[in-house]
């Protein structure tokens, strides 16, 4: 599937939920309540998003493909 046919919001909010995973997981963190319900509101987010009803025979595909745009854009973010 082609990564530029993922609407900005859902990206955005996959790359929300890859960095707040990433906080939920460091040692010594304060605040791990928080974090969770973000993460839940995110998974809703994400889950539901109107792309999804457009584009249902892909949706698994789409899904790896979707995470793996969102890694790829937070991996660019930190080296520049």
């Amino acid at each position: 599937m082609d990564a530029s046919a993922f609407p900005h919001n859902l990206v955005q909010a996959q790359r929300d939920f890859g960095a707040t995973y990433e906080a939920l997981a460091a040692p010594g963190r304060h605040g791990n309540t928080e974090l969770r319900r973000r993460l839940l509101r995110l998974s809703v987010r994400i889950l539901w998003h109107p792309f999804w009803t457009a584009h249902p025979s892909g949706a698994p595909a789409a899904r790896i493909e979707l995470r793996r745009q969102a890694r790829a854009d937070q991996s660019e973010a930190r080296a520049a």
